[in-house]
């Protein structure tokens, strides 16, 4: 749905939450929205949520993937006025496959893919660096 799509006054995250709101089942739809109400309304006034999920199936807070993807493009939706955002799984080597949120055309360019897949391998190895010399410096290790 491009934006001259948009009912007038709609935003395109109550758009795409209203259509969620249909396709979903109803218990599902109430732990997706306990999940980005808090989001929506800290970005509504600019102030960072006090929450963070992860996209990976090894998430301690027991959200379903299924849940924690919309999750992801509902705020997705919300920060970028977008509703063609996709997650994508992107398999970056030892630790296993990492889940993005992204456009449509970049999720349909393989380049660009491996751009983003390059990128985040050399952020983990920069973290482990940190982390290592945290660890021998007495200090957090939780980056």
């Amino acid at each position: 749905m491009n934006e001259p799509e948009l009912p007038p006054d709609g935003r395109p995250v109550d758009v795409y939450l209203d259509l969620l709101r249909i396709r979903m089942e109803t218990e599902d739809y109430a732990l997706l929205l306990s999940v980005v109400e808090p989001v929506l309304q800290a970005m509504e006034e600019q102030r960072l949520p006090a929450m963070d999920f992860a996209l990976e199936e090894a998430s301690p807070d027991g959200l379903p993937q299924e849940i924690r993807d919309e999750a992801a493009l509902v705020i997705a939706t919300a920060v970028t006025g977008r509703l063609d955002n996709k997650v994508i799984e992107l398999h970056i080597g030892e630790e296993g496959p990492v889940r993005v949120v992204t456009d449509a055309d970049t999720a349909a360019d393989p380049v660009r893919l491996g751009e983003i897949a390059d990128y985040i391998r050399e952020r983990q190895h920069l973290n482990d660096e940190l982390r290592g010399i945290a660890e021998v410096s007495d200090l957090p290790t939780d980056i």
